[in-house]
């Protein structure tokens, strides 16, 4: 009743303004570890437009994998492509999304993007109730304006006292 042999998310895929600058946060602020490097892609013919739903004369100028300690893989694009939107979505937009990523102390986790100049979206979250009770949490800005998020529940969520963990991080 669901799709044959799925066993996880294996990575997801970020298209960023400028491959360089964005690597630089992934490893400088946030701490991933570049794997490696594919690229670049074009094609003469209507190959991106039949594989990946883009306009045919996109080019990908590359692609980077990153690890994220033990999370799915975040692999970074960077496209150029004559309709190319030069905004993303906002999290109310169709389509809008965010990352977030699991930290064992938020408050010194937010310290530490604030020492980096990175735009940290209000103060942290605690929800002490229902199912996302224990949960601590707060949004943050890329440099490319992509909302990520900061998440912490040390103590396990509500839900789990009748649900098997969603995911959890390896100690």
């Amino acid at each position: 009743m669901g799709l044959p042999g799925l066993t996880g998310i294996e990575h997801i895929g970020i298209t960023v303004p400028d491959l360089e600058a964005a690597t630089r946060f992934m490893v400088d602020v946030l701490g991933c570890e570049p794997v490696f490097d594919v690229g670049p892609y074009v094609s003469d013919t209507d190959w991106m437009e039949v594989h990946l739903a883009v306009h045919p004369r996109t080019r990908i100028n590359k692609l980077r994998m990153f690890r994220v300690a033990n999370g799915p893989s975040l692999e970074l694009f960077e496209y150029v492509a004559p309709d190319q939107k030069k905004v993303g979505p906002k999290n109310s937009d169709i389509g809008g999304h965010h990352v977030s990523f699991y930290v064992k102390d938020l408050d010194a986790a937010v310290a530490h993007l604030k020492q980096h100049g990175v735009k940290v979206l209000g103060e942290p979250s605690e929800i002490t109730d229902g199912p996302s009770g224990g949960l601590r949490w707060v949004y943050f800005l890329a440099p490319w304006g992509m909302t990520m998020e900061l998440a912490s529940y040390p103590n396990g969520m509500g839900y789990e006292k009748e649900k098997k963990p969603l995911w959890r991080p390896a100690e």
